[in-house]
């Protein structure tokens, strides 16, 4: 029993820390009937539907196939690690940062070992990791806080792209960069992959139900009118898509959007973070984001500014730094912990430096492009 515990601790530590912050603030603003407008639902019912409709794509073996036909015959190592860090970059803006990083990063180690280059493996799934994050927040629904800061402001697609599109672009150039300067040589690429036993309809009624979700984070479809569609198609057709689903995501969500609620409620904790969003709310957004991590730093902060840029940038560009500042450089960092040779303090040490470096390059655009 409590190696279980332990187990679930560390799997879903985020939601273990969501859970204790959203009790807490009950001590100071017991549960009443203003909780009930903490929720939002539209937020849970998108997220809800686009992973159920990505687990099934992934489950077919649809991402590992398109790699693969990417990658097969002889080619240079650089071009190969260029491969390998666009997959999750640009994969991450349609299928969320999370899910790009399960997808690709288990795929790198496998093109690696069998290509006997392994000693560019941290270096690889660092620059993936990167790719991930900084792909993910050029579109709505690339990462978590970017579904939920859409959908809270009321953003329109055009807004959000003028918004972020210059980080993603210079992003891009420095990822495409430094996966070029890994070391020479040329290695074939050659690996047994098929897609699952009825793959070909799963991802059609897949590939349909990531198509209304879509529409409706474009606000053409109503949620429920989605929610109601994917739950009967799943039960219909693939019921095991309901147990991929991530419903710990889900669950933090909700624990923090009680917790922020509640911070609202209380004068001291909201003149604090009105003070700050209010004079320096990139800075904010980012110094949260290391410590609480960027999704549940959008749901805390949107509620004292109206400043939806800067917050927006600040917890994408906050995904840089620490392992905790977004959810998916943790999963990133079990894969590399589970590979035979994982030398724990060289990552950690490419990791650090590599978010520094981007970091800074962002920050300076931004001051480029909001302060000078």
């Amino acid at each position: 029993m409590l190696d279980k515990l332990i187990t679930f601790f560390r799997t879903e530590a985020v939601l273990c820390i969501a859970a204790v912050c959203a009790l807490a603030s009950m001590a100071f603003v017991p549960p009443d009937a203003s909780y009930a407008t903490y929720i939002d639902t539209r937020v849970l019912i998108l997220l809800f539907s686009l992973m159920a409709a990505v687990s099934g794509l992934k489950e077919c073996g649809l991402f590992s196939i398109l790699a693969q036909k990417l990658l097969e015959s002889k080619r240079p190592m650089r071009l190969i690690a260029l491969t390998l860090v666009m997959l999750p970059f640009f994969s991450s803006m349609l299928v969320t940062n999370d899910v790009a990083l399960i997808a690709f990063v288990p795929f790198a180690v496998l093109v690696l070992a069998h290509a006997g280059q392994t000693r560019h493996l941290a270096w690889v799934i660092v620059l993936q990791t990167i790719a991930a994050n900084l792909g993910g927040m050029v579109t709505p629904i690339g990462n978590p806080q970017n579904l939920y800061l859409f959908t809270y402001y009321s953003i329109t697609f055009g807004d959000f792209l003028r918004a972020l599109l210059p980080f993603g672009v210079l992003s891009l150039v420095v990822l495409a960069a430094a996966s070029m300067a890994t070391g020479g040589g040329s290695t074939d690429v050659s690996l047994p992959l098929s897609l699952s036993r009825g793959g070909t309809k799963r991802i059609a009624l897949h590939g349909i139900l990531f198509a209304l979700s879509l529409l409706a984070v474009l606000r053409v479809v109503e949620p429920i009118v989605l929610l109601a569609v994917v739950v009967c198609a799943l039960a219909l057709f693939d019921r095991t898509v309901f147990r991929r689903v991530d419903y710990g995501l889900l669950l933090t969500f909700v624990c923090f959007f009680v917790f922020a609620g509640n911070m609202g409620r209380i004068e001291a904790v909201r003149e604090l973070l009105e003070a700050c969003m209010g004079t320096h709310p990139l800075i904010t957004s980012v110094a949260a984001s290391q410590v609480i991590s960027n999704v549940p730093a959008a749901v805390l902060l949107s509620g004292f500014t109206e400043t939806w840029q800067s917050l927006l940038i600040g917890v994408d560009l906050g995904g840089l730094g620490t392992p905790i500042a977004s959810l998916a450089s943790l999963i990133s960092l079990r894969i590399y912990l589970h590979v035979d040779g994982a030398r724990i303090g060289r990552f950690m040490l490419v990791f650090g430096a590599a978010n520094a470096v981007m970091l800074a390059l962002l920050l300076g655009l931004y001051a480029i492009l909001y302060v000078v």
